[in-house]
């Protein structure tokens, strides 16, 4: 597993690790019931604190992409593809209200975004 973390970003350490995991597990690189690094480890190997790596761990945990079992690790847990589903669903209309509101504020129009998605979508299918 590659986590590249930015400490110029404004996405906290944490929130990276987490967001690296997620994408490993929903593309499949990570597998249901793989053992991940221990929360130890994988801060020596980023050379961060522990206690960050187990804030991402704990977050996992909380939203169902991982299990921890006392002494033995933390594990992928089985894929809840609905769970998956809904939070990029939820990610992506908090992305569409940003859109909304900026092509509001600026004038554009409703036809204007479907346009761009448009293009996006086909360019995407080439």
């Amino acid at each position: 597993m590659n986590i590249i973390i930015s400490n110029s970003s404004d996405i906290p350490i944490f929130k990276q690790i987490e967001n690296s995991i997620k994408e490993a597990i929903i593309k499949g690189e990570l597998k249901e019931q793989e053992l991940l690094p221990s929360v130890r480890g994988l801060a020596n190997d980023l050379k961060i604190s522990f206690l960050t790596v187990k804030r991402a761990y704990d977050e996992l945990e909380e939203e169902g992409f991982i299990k921890t079992i006392r002494s033995k690790g933390s594990f992928v847990a089985p894929k809840n593809l609905e769970l998956i589903r809904e939070e990029k669903l939820k990610e992506i209309q908090n992305l569409i209200e940003k859109i909304y509101d900026i092509s509001k504020v600026s004038g554009i129009t409703k036809e204007d975004v479907q346009e761009l998605f448009q293009i996006i979508f086909e360019e995407e299918n080439i």
